[in-house]
């Protein structure tokens, strides 16, 4: 089934103790659709400025990526710029630059109206809201992100959009702050109450835990000799646990879980290189074969 993700499609400007790279693609949306394509067709809903060209496109092109929803307007695209420290888990912001996406207002193509999964990316809760409208009949499942800034600055907002989604994919700092409870566990139960049924807490290097209403699943991040750029890590992860959820039709403990599995083995590959230049060129093959390495590393009898 399609899978439609609205966030951004960017430019980043990435320095790492490996290296600098001073403008190359980005953004939530992007990392989203390339890791999802592997697993199910994928709509993104978007605005890029003037200097978003067919070479920048191409990147999308020749994937079950459709490009309709993808807005383009007078100015300069969306461009963050920011610094990580020898050890990749601080970083640094130099610059944020909304330009068009300051005032986006996703606007979904007819096409699109019928979208059964949705993953409403990392902007203000007001138009993930509005995206939900627009949308004919009850999706099939609601993934969405947030981050401090709209918690602290739009709780009320964030909490009425999430009275309509089913999984929640935050860090452990957003959790707490979300719910004033430090132990994750019991913050998972305060925002089971707001409505989602699923709770993924993204840690970093420390892989993931889902907490579900009736189970509780985790997943390491897999282990790497070198972490190049972590630029994008989360946005692949939900891409790749959204699109193996899409692809197989159905949501269950099982998938779920598996879920999990491909979403930190996608995010495996984007670290590996800068932006998305990784993530763009690795194939369902080499997919496979990490998840199945995955499952050796993880698996143990009693």
């Amino acid at each position: 089934m399609s899978l439609l993700v609205v966030g951004s499609v960017a430019f980043d400007g990435i320095e790492t103790p490996h290296g600098k790279v001073d403008r190359t693609l980005g953004g939530a949306a992007s990392y989203f659709a390339l890791a999802a394509s592997h697993f199910a067709p994928v709509r993104i809903v978007a605005v890029v400025g003037d200097d978003f060209t067919d070479r920048d496109r191409a990147v999308f092109e020749g994937r079950k990526i459709d490009l309709a929803g993808v807005e383009r307007a007078a100015g300069k695209s969306f461009f963050w710029a920011g610094r990580y420290s020898q050890n990749m888990n601080e970083r640094t912001t130099l610059t944020t630059d909304l330009n068009v996406f300051a005032t986006f207002d996703p606007k979904l193509p007819r096409s699109y109206l019928d979208s059964q999964y949705i993953f409403l990316g990392n902007i203000d809760p007001t138009l993930q809201r509005s995206v939900l409208k627009q949308i004919r009949g009850k999706p099939r499942l609601v993934g969405l992100d947030t981050m401090n800034y709209w918690i602290e600055g739009t709780n009320a907002e964030l909490r009425e959009t999430l009275k309509h989604v089913d999984i929640l994919t935050i860090n452990d700092d957003e959790t707490r702050q979300l719910t004033s409870e430090h132990n994750l566990l019991r913050a998972a139960k305060h925002i089971f109450k707001m409505g989602p049924s699923t709770l993924i807490i993204k840690r970093g290097e420390h892989g993931a835990i889902m907490v579900h209403k009736n189970f509780l699943f985790s997943v390491p991040a897999f282990p790497l000799e070198q972490v190049f750029d972590p630029t994008g890590a989360g946005d692949t992860f939900a891409g790749g646990f959204m699109g193996y959820l899409a692809g197989k039709g159905r949501v269950n403990e099982q998938t779920l879980r598996s879920a999990m599995v491909y979403g930190s083995v996608l995010a495996s590959f984007t670290v590996e290189r800068f932006g998305v230049e990784r993530l763009a060129k690795v194939t369902r093959k080499e997919i496979t074969a990490r998840a199945r390495l995955f499952s050796k590393l993880t698996s143990f009898k009693l």
